[in-house]
């Protein structure tokens, strides 16, 4: 169905998507199984910053920032703005009036396939941004879309009230009936790596750790001398 505004969207519990924000998104990737990552494409504006929220879903049309407006509406604080046009689209969506908006309703930050202007003024803001395309190419309002519909994210899809992850390495996506499941698993991968860290520094390294000298067996590579692997030449 194009053309409507949900209204009465079921969101993942608050506290358990910002509890995933201290994991990131690498690592919230890896312990849902490798899944929910949107791919390389989406990049952040802007380093340093890690965030967690419920999605507010926007489908808009090429070029046509129509229904971010009627998005922003809907946002409460907590909420991520996720905007997806039907196809690719390098326009300046948003700037800083609009962040400003979205900043004073609580907002976390903007996740586009689309692209943003004014990143300048963004950054300064501490507003938080990941996109695919920064762009000064202005939009117009008369193309009707959706709100807080289901929307393919590059490699991703994403249902509004699911939980976005988004830091310095990209996007991830935890699907909502998922969120306590996936905060358990990344405090058990966290864990894990905090004490693989610590033998790191001790002086173990991951060739023994992780176990990998039997699989290099079974794969058939050999460690050789310089002079057998030129063949005595």
């Amino acid at each position: 169905m194009t053309g409507v505004v949900v209204t009465d969207i079921q969101r993942a519990d608050a506290a358990v998507a910002a509890a995933l924000a201290e994991f990131g998104s690498a690592t919230v990737h890896e312990a849902m199984g490798r899944i929910g990552y949107a791919g390389p494409r989406l990049r952040p504006i802007q380093q340093g910053a890690r965030i967690a929220g419920t999605a507010i879903t926007v489908s808009v049309a090429p070029g046509d920032n129509l229904m971010v407006h009627a998005a922003i509406e809907q946002a409460r604080e907590g909420d991520v703005i996720v905007v997806v046009p039907i196809s690719d689209s390098a326009f300046g969506f948003i700037g800083d009036l609009m962040a400003t908006q979205m900043k004073a309703r609580g907002v976390r930050g903007y996740v586009t396939t689309g692209g943003v202007r004014d990143t300048q003024e963004l950054r300064e803001m501490g507003f938080p941004v990941w996109t695919r395309h920064i762009s000064a190419q202005g939009t117009v309002k008369d193309t009707a879309g959706s709100v807080n519909v289901p929307v393919i994210l590059d490699d991703v899809e994403v249902r509004p009230g699911d939980i976005v992850v988004a830091d310095d390495d990209g996007v991830t996506i935890v699907p909502r009936r998922r969120a306590e499941e996936a905060l358990s698993a990344s405090r058990a991968r966290a864990a894990k790596e905090t004490a693989n860290r610590a033998r790191y520094l001790s002086g173990e390294i991951s060739m023994d750790l992780n176990g990998l000298r039997p699989v290099l067996d079974d794969l058939g590579v050999r460690y050789v001398t310089q002079e057998d692997h030129d063949g005595g030449r």
